[in-house]
């Protein structure tokens, strides 16, 4: 006689999840920064404003779904960044805006709740995937900066003899991955801090990956400033075609790391506070009888 009264409860708590789902939207705002051949070690080195904004869909205490659209600079020079001689004698740099729109999964560390007297604090953990756009560009001696994609550095659509490569995309796909921390305050609130690294697929955001292109050709197929940009060294010292301009063989990173703020936009009572009192309903009615 025990099963109908179980299966129940069971159904209730089922109904309370549903109910207790909480969205929450947002603003967040902090840094970003690269990671790739400009800049091979250098965590948050040459981080730039960064903002964006945040949805959470709160599925229990412990996970979340999140998506996120975020907006920042990235940028890394030779200069500033190099480790050896030899990549400094390179003397190559780069800025480009980076955005990115992702879906996440968050998992907390503790259970997180919205009422008073409950755990309102939990680091969590999260992963997904997302799409980005980037555009890398360089300032040239005349002043002026240029979009290095559409010029070809690396002898993209030459059409000469060994120069056949494609143009690479402006838009790709990225994995964001990391951890943060949220607070809960006054029912409806949310404050966090996460960070997360963003493994890619392409090797181009700083539009360096592999050999250096004859400079004679670039001026003549292309234009002198497109020579200048892709080898920016001395005449005396240009680069012999062919050998290594960056390492094709590692892909390119970037990361976000900000600080969030949401409203939740329906808020409910957690399941195990209504849970409790299913239960308690149910014990009572099997009592009576």
């Amino acid at each position: 006689m025990k099963r109908p009264y179980i299966f129940t409860f069971f159904l209730i708590c089922i109904f309370v999840i549903s109910q207790a789902q909480v969205s929450e939207i947002g603003l967040c705002g902090g840094v970003s920064f690269y990671m790739g051949d400009l800049n091979p070690s250098g965590v948050f080195k040459g981080s730039k404003p960064a903002g964006g904004v945040i949805y959470r869909y709160n599925i229990n205490p412990l996970l979340a779904f999140k998506s996120t659209v975020l907006f920042g600079q990235i940028g890394a020079s030779d200069a500033e960044y190099g480790q050896t001689a030899e990549a400094k004698a390179r003397n190559l740099s780069f800025v480009s805006p980076i955005s990115e729109i992702s879906a996440q999964i968050e998992l907390n560390f503790m259970r997180l709740y919205n009422e008073a007297g409950q755990n309102a604090f939990a680091p969590y953990l999260f992963a997904g995937i997302g799409v980005f756009s980037f555009n890398p560009q360089a300032k040239a001696s005349d002043g002026k900066w240029y979009d290095l994609q559409m010029l070809g550095t690396e002898g993209q659509e030459l059409n000469q003899p060994g120069y056949d490569k494609k143009r690479y995309s402006l838009i790709n796909l990225s994995v964001p991955f990391g951890l943060g921390m949220r607070y809960n305050f006054l029912k409806y609130y949310s404050i966090g801090v996460e960070w997360g690294m963003r493994l890619t697929f392409t090797d181009y955001i700083d539009d360096v990956s592999t050999t250096y292109v004859s400079d004679t050709l670039l001026k003549i197929y292309r234009h002198p400033v497109v020579a200048e940009l892709a080898d920016p060294v001395d005449e005396l010292e240009k680069h012999k075609p062919g050998t290594a301009r960056g390492n094709a063989q590692t892909k390119d990173w970037f990361s976000y790391a900000v600080v969030s703020f949401t409203f939740k936009l329906n808020y409910q009572k957690s399941c195990s506070a209504m849970g409790t009192k299913a239960a308690r309903y149910n014990n009572k009615r099997y009592r009576l009888r």
